[in-house]
């Protein structure tokens, strides 16, 4: 008896890239068996015809054609050697070594392999490192359970809810905890992206509520410190420039390695300064330089605009070496170049200047990102203090004089 097989092409309207398209899908059935398959087409959400399973646009229309005729063609040869055929086994042939997994772990296998792709492109192995300690947790939690994997229609919010309950009794943190929860929010979508679940089985998992974010920063006096003391390694002595230009800039690492000599201007009274997009928001900064960041600047590259203006290792080396400056000074705070901008818009809410200038400076896009730099620090208590104080001494005099007038 011929099996019943047929394939259906759709797309998920829910997950479109950023350049506007989304990709197609097959999802071959036979005897009521399903098997999705990613086709590596794109099309834009409005050019996709639903009712006919086609793109309008003619040329991936067309692969697409390519695409079905290469799966009849499958299932035929797979008929004819084998006698009968699964969608498993048709998509295996299809696809090969490049078949898409269906159980959790192997989807985070094969995310991981992704994020160390894209920490070479992108000069950073920062998700890459900590998704090692999230998929592991996830992998032990399922061999706690008495398995090797597990398939994702499987899922349920059982799991999530006990999944969350696991990395409490590990001790972690609310933070931490809820890195955890979002690796599995992360696979669980790519699996609904390419259709294995029709939605997100964990939707209603809370993550943990996390208390007040605490921005941290250095005081003025560990800053003149570093001001003052220069390294004799060379390495660190970048490191310590890199961090005190930081400071008086609040330019983030990123910000600091896509410095280049265009984005150095300078105003009609002879002032210089940086103007450059924020690599996290594209917002605009504007920062006025301090003339020991100026002077700092006039120690590298500030003519030819095809190099950057700073030669900076990478990411994790510059944090390394911002932690061993730390050390090498005594500084209690672990120093990284976030501790860095942290201070400079500290530093610049506590003297005085206005939210709205410091949010231009620091290229946020609302205040709200600036009001968490209002912190109580104790020089700020200090001063406060102080005015208190003014104004008491100034109301007795008052009194006494007109005391005296009274006379």
């Amino acid at each position: 008896m011929r099996s019943t097989y047929k394939q259906f092409y759709y797309i998920n309207r829910g997950r479109v890239k950023a350049d506007g398209t989304t990709s197609i899908f097959c999802r071959i059935t036979i005897d009521g068996k399903v098997s999705a398959i990613a086709t590596g087409l794109y099309c834009a959400p409005e050019d996709w015809d639903a009712k006919k399973g086609e793109a309008r646009n003619a040329r991936v229309n067309g692969q697409l054609q390519a695409f079905r005729q290469r799966i009849d063609e499958a299932y035929e040869l797979a008929v004819k050697d084998k006698g009968i055929v699964t969608a498993e086994i048709l998509k295996s042939s299809i696809t090969g070594a490049n078949a898409i997994p269906t159980t959790l772990l192997a989807t985070g296998e094969e995310e991981r392999e992704r994020l160390k792709v894209r920490s070479v492109r992108i000069n950073s192995t920062s998700s890459y490192r900590q998704s090692k300690t999230t998929q592991l947790n996830l992998h032990e939690f399922i061999e706690s359970r008495g398995m090797k994997d597990m398939a994702f229609e499987d899922i349920t919010e059982e799991f999530g809810n006990a999944y969350k309950l696991y990395l409490k009794g590990k001790g972690y943190s609310a933070s931490h905890t809820n890195h955890n929860l979002c690796w599995l929010q992360r696979l669980i979508y790519i699996a609904v992206d390419r259709g294995l679940l029709k939605f997100n089985p964990l939707e209603d998992v809370k993550y943990e509520k996390k208390g007040t974010p605490q921005r941290r920063h250095i005081s003025r006096c560990d800053l003149k410190r570093i001001m003052k003391t220069p390294m004799e390694d060379k390495n660190l002595e970048q490191a310590r420039r890199m961090f005190v230009f930081s400071c008086l800039t609040g330019l983030a690492y990123v910000d600091l390695r896509n410095l280049y000599p265009h984005h150095i201007g300078m105003t009609a009274d002879g002032r210089k300064y940086i103007r450059e997009k924020r690599a996290k928001t594209n917002n605009e900064a504007f920062i006025p330089l301090h003339p020991i960041a100026e002077q700092i600047m006039s120690l590298y590259n500030t003519a030819d605009d095809s190099k950057p203006v700073f030669p900076l290792s990478s990411r994790d080396s510059m944090w390394f070496e911002f932690h061993s400056l730390g050390v090498a000074l005594g500084i209690n705070e672990n120093l990284t170049a976030h501790v860095a901008r942290h201070t400079f818009g500290v530093n610049m809410v506590t003297s005085g200047i206005s939210m709205e200038s410091v949010a231009k400076m620091m290229g946020h896009s609302n205040l709200r990102s600036t009001q968490i730099y209002a912190v109580i620090t104790d020089n700020k208590i200090s001063i406060d203090m102080d005015k208190l104080m003014q104004r008491r001494k100034t109301k007795e005099t008052d009194q006494k004089r007109n005391k005296e007038d009274e006379k």
